[in-house]
């Protein structure tokens, strides 16, 4: 085995996408799919030539069986996925949302085999693992027990200890905290321990108390941070930090939003693969816009992830539609 280029830590989870539209409650007719927003970029990274590997814990059941068996099938590294048969594997519910708003989602996470990670599960500091070009975190896995706290913040003091890069993505949920003061003194911890941070413009509003991309971006950036990445929806990006000069860089316009989820975490992996291509940060936001643009046009939340060869597709005709990045997955 080889050392992976990008290693994230997550929450897998089995996904459920209605088939017709309405309350969930009221859906007789759902197809599988799969999510977990650090296993959404985790694939798109794989599919984009890039070696990357995966932490995480499955419940020993027939979604976490399907869950690896898609993660093998998208050519993840999986040495540091565990498979647990005391815990079950989390799960999704998603509703078809009408005229591109915002799906209704339903979590079945809590005491999920993820939820029982912790440091115990860190690949050491000499492993393949240990020694990747980038760590990926989020905002997710801090918050979904005290273990997975300890084993998100054990990896970034690992990775800068050994000149490894750090992003970050804070993927907000605070119904997984028990506060919104927790939340927001946990991520913005370790958003500080990161080299780049991914915020979208209303999480970082929260997160800051800022009310613009440059205030935001300033917040982090004088904490130590070297680069941010403000997700502005259908606006693009504000980007600002060390060799970049300070801007928006345009959204990508749609002719059709199908579906808002993992749009974000699309726009992850046009950043992140293009910093690994060695562009600088305007060149990997629009690569985050395109991806994420071409996200929204799909049902699932990996459907959408182009291979190496579809970069240069258009992503859409003209027409501007609202593109939300920060939805859940």
């Amino acid at each position: 085995m080889t050392v992976p280029d990008v290693v994230t830590v997550g929450e897998a989870m089995a996904l459920l996408i209605a088939r017709t539209p309405g309350p969930l409650e009221a859906v007789d007719d759902f197809e599988r799919a799969t999510a977990g927003a650090e296993l959404n970029v985790a694939v798109g990274l794989s599919r984009l030539g890039f070696h990357v590997g995966y932490i995480g814990s499955l419940g020993q059941d027939s979604p976490g069986r399907y869950l690896r068996a898609f993660m093998a099938d998208e050519r993840l590294d999986l040495r540091h996925l565990s498979m647990d048969a005391r815990y079950p594997t989390g799960l999704m519910l998603k509703q078809m949302a009408a005229d591109g708003a915002d799906p209704e989602v339903e979590y079945f996470r809590r005491g999920s085999a993820a939820s029982r990670l912790s440091a115990r599960d860190m690949p050491a500091p000499d492993s393949d693992f240990g020694r990747a070009r980038l760590l990926h975190l989020t905002g997710i896995c801090p918050a979904l027990s005290r273990g997975c706290r300890e084993l998100a913040f054990a990896l970034a003091r690992q990775a800068r200890a050994g000149g490894r890069t750090v992003s970050f993505d804070p993927n907000l949920r605070p119904r997984l905290w028990q506060s919104r003061t927790a939340m927001i003194e946990t991520v913005n911890a370790l958003a500080c321990a990161a080299d780049i941070v991914l915020p979208g413009l209303a999480e970082g509003r929260l997160l800051t108390a800022c009310d613009d991309p440059a205030g935001i971006a300033r917040y982090y950036l004088e904490r130590g941070v070297r680069q941010v990445v403000v997700k502005l929806g259908a606006e693009g990006a504000y980007v600002a930090g060390a060799d970049v000069e300070a801007g928006v860089v345009p959204g990508v316009p749609v002719p059709r939003v199908v579906d808002t989820v993992g749009a974000g975490d699309g726009f992850a992996v046009g950043v992140i693969s293009s910093l690994l291509d060695g562009l600088d940060l305007r060149a990997a936001a629009a690569r985050g816009c395109a991806i994420g643009a071409r996200v929204v046009q799909f049902r699932g939340d990996c459907e959408g992830l182009p291979r190496r060869a579809q970069l240069a597709e258009a992503p859409a005709r003209p027409g501007r539609t609202r593109i939300n990045m920060e939805t859940q997955a």
